[in-house]
């Protein structure tokens, strides 16, 4: 076999039409062996004997895409020094365009013997473990073009790509639960009916399935739990895994962007899937421990901020390079639209604390190609001052925990709940305006793949997840839920109507709020997890969607409504914060927005803080929007009254006078069908309406 010199970048394998290129980095090794694995299980080793600055490197002609390899690195192991080379583990290049078959779990594929952590085994893990793949880079784009979706014109929908698609009566056996699915016409027309611009799809990265999980029958079902960070993960493709995934991957993301819909990822950056130190030895352990992952003063331990058992070194130049390099190559080589962090206060910290000035930000601010995508952060992690809503730095939107829970709080009845739910209504003005972001800074959901889906938020009072092998002790026992009368499943019509009712609620606050809205998918069509808020290791009907066979009934057509009406009008989802004023150059002498009681008077000090306050109605006035279209000119709506009864008994509202002399009801979510467009009741100024308990009402004043 030649070997050629090669060069040190890029890293990883690099087919370029008659060879490939291999570069590795270990700043820890001795040497490093390059095996191209063979299907009869044999392997041929090649030492990269060409170094610069720690890159080790060499180029194979006639080496073609499909070939599987791994690195074997000869070096110390000496974990008192955080040091873990093992040349009897083959390990996955860090930066694998594709990584074929699983793992098989032994103590083959762990560093050490079970029961002697701090010893060498030299069992080899070649036959247990997984192998990297040479990809052919080239694919016919065609004329994709990224929908570039503006953040005010943003719905997002968060689906699992195997837990949205295994059920769908409409798709073939073979393509349920792959990438294939995603671009199946089914699934798009249901996507682009609901009205969604943007599908973030939770990790798609090569991942993990967890020993333990294995061996409880279970399984790594949400993906947290990251080996690859360029490869998409192989268990999601139906055509192959020595390199079909990535095609199969790219033909998915053009027949969404064909359809208007933007993908965003789900990353785990923070993390790997290798653990503490009694984790197996995969990848990044083996190669140079202490350069990717944070160790502890006694450096056979791991700093651990995720939960997870270890936190990648956010000050390692290395792992910033690994990083970028990898959000990169998913923008330019597989087209996608933007990312959502996971945990993302880790990527923040260089030491203990969370800064949001460092490294990681700062390259991110200043990347040409990184900074123009969405860029989404989960803005907590389970480490000391880890929750860090509002203080990511400009560029950020964060999924906002604070919304989420206040909305969720108004409507199961929380006292003194009503003036920060204003706030959250608003765009959370506290959070985002001092540091220069906009309403649309702010992710809005009320349910996510983490906690009860909508169903469930509205029929358990407690989390039920003992199909976890936990005995029921995983997961957020705190959910701020409410289960309307009855524990779980009911035949009480009453607590049925209530339930659904609060699932209106629900979702017509997110279509209403300023920011932009997620939905989760399924919750559409009340999807339910039979209480479980943990279900990340359930790769099953639990945790899937059941698409229902009669095409989805009145919570999916009221969720299809409220996502129209808010798209048809701008008043819904303005770019700017309110002024509570009115707004100079409209020729309108009304505020902006202004905030009444139940009994038509603007609201008081006093009427906000108190703790049994829990109704008021919200004049949005289409006449006052701030911020102009893209021709700079005047942009002009429509004005609503947004009426919210939270309360358990029946309340009169009175319309406020000098608002507008007549008005029509356009949203009652006391009613199944719910959103009824100039076919509602009409009411004049002063007039009265009676909401029953906890229901909405919208009214609608033509411009």
């Amino acid at each position: 076999m030649q070997v050629w010199p090669g060069e040190a970048y890029p890293l990883g394998a690099t087919y370029d039409g008659a060879g490939t290129n291999f570069a590795v980095f270990s700043e820890t090794a001795d040497r490093i062996e390059l095996c191209l694995l063979h299907d009869d299980g044999s392997e041929t080793a090649v030492e990269l004997r060409e170094t610069d600055a720690f890159v080790r490197h060499a180029y194979l002609p006639g080496v073609m895409p499909g070939q599987r390899y791994g690195f074997r690195v000869h070096g110390p192991y000496a974990p008192e020094r955080g040091l873990r080379c093992n040349s009897a583990k083959l390990l996955l290049d860090p930066y694998a365009r594709a990584v074929s078959g699983t793992v098989t779990w032994g103590e083959e594929v762990y560093g050490y013997p079970f029961g002697s952590p701090d010893k060498r085994n030299d069992l080899d893990s070649a036959p247990h473990t997984m192998a990297s793949v040479v990809i052919n880079p080239y694919f016919d784009w065609g004329d994709d073009r990224r929908p570039h979706t503006e953040y005010h014109r943003t719905v997002i929908y968060e689906a699992h790509v195997k837990g949205l698609t295994m059920r769908h009566p409409a798709l073939p056996d073979e393509l349920r639960g792959t990438y294939a699915a995603l671009a199946h016409p089914a699934i798009i027309e249901h996507l682009t009916e609901l009205g969604v611009t943007a599908l973030e799809l939770m990790p798609v990265h090569q991942f993990v399935n967890d020993h333990r999980l294995v061996d409880m029958g279970l399984a790594n079902y949400w993906g947290y739990n990251t080996i690859g960070f360029f490869a998409p993960h192989n268990a999601y493709a139906s055509w192959g895994d020595r390199g079909q995934q990535v095609l199969e991957f790219k033909s998915a993301v053009r027949a969404l962007h064909e359809a208007g819909i933007e993908v965003i990822l789900d990353v785990v950056y923070n993390h790997t899937a290798e653990g503490n130190h009694l984790g197996p030895t995969l990848s990044f352990r083996g190669i140079d421990n202490p350069s990717y992952y944070r160790l502890t003063d006694d450096p056979r331990y791991y700093m651990d901020t995720t939960g997870t058992g270890n936190s990648l070194l956010m000050r390692s130049p290395h792992v910033l390079q690994l990083i970028m390099d990898s959000l990169r190559y998913w923008v330019t080589e597989m087209h996608v639209d933007g990312f959502r962090f996971d945990l993302a206060a880790t990527l923040a910290r260089q030491f203990h604390e969370v800064d949001r000035l460092s490294s990681f930000f700062d390259l991110v601010q200043q990347d040409p190609v990184v900074s123009q995508v969405k860029l989404i952060a989960e803005p907590w992690d389970v480490g000391e001052g880890g929750y860090q809503v509002g203080n990511f730095p400009a560029l950020w939107t964060e999924w906002n925990g604070k919304y989420r829970d206040t909305v969720r709080d108004l409507w199961r009845g929380e006292p003194r709940t009503l003036a920060e739910f204003a706030s959250r209504l608003t765009g959370s003005s506290d959070l985002y305006q001092d540091d220069g972001r906009r309403p649309l800074a702010s992710i809005n959901f009320v349910t996510c793949h983490d906690g009860f889906t909508l169903h469930d938020l509205v029929a358990f009072n407690d989390k039920h997840n003992e199909a976890n092998g936990e005995d029921n002790r995983d997961g957020e026992s705190y959910n701020r839920s409410w289960n309307c009368g009855a524990e779980g499943e009911s035949d009480d019509p009453a607590v049925l109507q209530l339930r659904d009712r609060q699932m209106r609620n629900f979702i017509a606050t997110l279509m209403l709020s300023q920011g932009v809205p997620m939905l989760s998918h399924g919750d559409e069509y009340a999807r339910t997890q039979q209480g479980n808020n943990n279900a990340y290791c359930q790769d099953n009907e639990l945790s899937w969607v059941e698409w229902p066979e009669d095409g989805g009934g009145e919570l999916l057509e009221f969720t299809r409504a409220m996502v129209w009406l808010r798209r048809d009008h701008p008043v819904f989802r303005r770019r700017r914060f309110f002024h509570g004023r009115p707004v100079q150059g409209t020729h309108d002498e009304l505020s902006d927005i202004a905030w009444f009681t139940p009994g038509g008077q603007e609201m008081t000090q006093r009427d906000w803080t108190s703790a049994q306050a829990s109704a008021l109605t919200v004049f949005l006035n289409g006449n006052a929007i701030s911020e102009p279209d893209t021709r700079g000119e005047r942009i002009t709506d429509d004005s609503f009254l947004l009426l919210f009864n939270a309360s358990p008994k029946a309340l009169e509202f009175v319309v406020p006078v000098d608002h507008g002399r007549q008005w029509q009801v356009v949203v009652d979510t006391a009613v199944p069908e719910g959103v009824t467009p100039g076919t509602g009741d009409k009411v004049a100024a002063g007039g009265r309406l009676t909401l029953v308990d906890r229901s909405l009402v919208v009214l609608q004043r033509p411009a």
